[in-house]
């Protein structure tokens, strides 16, 4: 049997082609089990005779790690952590380590254990409750793992860990796959939490069969970019909490360090009376987080203008400056335009619409937007500007930090409480409205 190591498409025979996903040369040959496993079988019971573990969640005394896990490490969770090389992976999970108040097993498969030490040292890490061993096999692993009862198991990564169950290379869609699931099964049968570090494919996504991610119970995105300091984790999946959670991290001398105002370190260097240049607000699960929007609109110099985004999505703002065009009668067909969330933050909430056209009015007619308002609220394809959820929420963030104007949908404004947190708010219909509002 034949498998991709791309999207695990099974086929009797090799072919150079995946049939399902079209890549080439993906097709790697899966080898039988070597011997058959035995798990001892389970009976049915009632639902209601199910006694749930309502033994509460061990805190890393990492807020951040903590929030997007859903309040911290549940007894027996497998934890998925995926990002790109040298994003801080590693380093995250070490320091989580340290602060655990239960001994710890950090398996690396791919750095020595004197390379660990120096990471920990580094980092001012000098904690006597981890325990440090260097191996790729998993029935090696989990025999150790079960002489020394630590509280959690961290393994460095999946893809180099084999199980002598197949007869494939490690990293191969088998040894990955049946890899997680024993790990999965060890944790549920013992109570000791896993925590997976995996490798991420040129397009970001954690490589392996697809199935990895279904078997683990939360999946972890490390995002950053090399230029900038800060990091993103960010929840993919979780099944005992939220999956829209986030926690920043700022990348440092001394590994990584919390954020705990992610909207003055995204505004700090924000330009004042500069046009394009606009303040909006995003959900990030329970946290509102404010942003910076920049737009650029310039006469283009092809027959066909040029249409950019980078941090939203581009066909999003493809359908706003449609609106603005019929709607607004903005003349948009021979300019240039480009979107840019600063800091390099992916937001995919519609609630940036308003600030992304007013943005690009500015831009268009060089009128800079006053830096003290916020601006938030979806768009309609007839121009209507649609409430947003948790406006209060977003308001008071904005409140905290000097804001003192904001420019919201006029049903969130006819639904906010008595306390308007010391701001004027104004409250907009329509994108007539709106830019009337703001000045542009």
């Amino acid at each position: 049997m034949y498998q991709c190591q791309a999207c695990g498409f099974a086929s009797p025979k090799w072919v150079g082609r995946c049939p399902d996903c079209g890549q080439w040369n993906t097709m790697v040959e899966e080898q039988g089990f070597a011997k058959k496993l035995t798990r001892p079988s389970e009976k049915a019971e009632p639902l209601s005779e199910i006694k749930a573990d309502t033994g509460g969640r061990l805190s890393t005394r990492i807020a951040e790690l903590d929030r997007v896990l859903g309040g911290g490490i549940v007894r027996g969770s497998v934890v998925l952590v995926g990002g790109d090389p040298g994003i801080g992976k590693s380093t995250l999970l070490l320091q989580a380590a340290a602060r655990l108040e239960r001994p710890v097993l950090y398996v690396s498969a791919e750095e020595s254990p004197e390379q660990i030490k120096l990471r920990a040292e580094r980092l001012g890490i000098n904690a006597g409750n981890i325990s440090v061993l260097a191996e790729i096999c998993l029935e090696n692993i989990l025999t150790e793992t079960r002489t020394l009862q630590p509280g959690a198991l961290i393994v460095d990564s999946i893809q180099t860990i084999y199980t002598e169950e197949l007869n494939s290379a490690p990293g191969s869609v088998g040894q990955v796959r049946d890899s997680a699931a024993q790990l999965m099964h060890f944790a549920k049968s013992t109570g000791i939490t896993v925590f997976i570090v995996g490798h991420v494919t040129k397009e970001g996504m954690i490589a392996g069969p697809r199935v990895l991610e279904h078997i683990v119970d939360t999946v972890l995105y490390f995002e950053g970019q090399r230029s900038h300091s800060f990091r993103l984790l960010r929840t993919v999946k979780n099944r005992f909490g939220s999956t829209n959670e986030i926690g920043v991290f700022e990348m440092t001398d001394a590994g990584l360090c919390e954020v705990e105002n992610p909207s003055e370190l995204f505004l700090a260097e924000r330009p004042i009376n500069v046009s394009g240049s606009i303040v909006s607000s995003s959900m990030e699960g329970t946290r509102p987080i404010l942003v910076e929007l920049q737009a650029l609109v310039s006469p283009s110099t092809f027959s066909v203008p040029r249409r950019s985004a980078l941090g939203i999505d581009l066909q999003r703002v493809n359908l706003i400056l449609a609106v603005l065009e019929k709607i607004a009668g903005l003349h948009l067909p021979s300019m240039d335009v480009f979107v840019n969330v600063v800091g390099g933050l992916r937001l995919a909430e519609p609630a940036l619409d308003l600030a992304v056209a007013a943005a690009a009015v500015s831009s268009l007619r060089e009128r800079p937007i006053p830096p003290h308002i916020v601006v938030f609220g979806e768009i309609g394809l007839s121009g209507e500007i649609r409430a947003v959820n948790q406006a209060e929420a977003r308001l008071k963030e904005a409140a905290k930090i000097g804001l003192k104007q904001a420019v919201i949908p006029r049903l969130n404004k006819e639904k906010l409480k008595d306390s308007a947190n010391g701001m004027q708010i104004t409250g907009v219909k329509n994108i007539h409205e709106a830019l009337e509002a703001l000045g542009i």
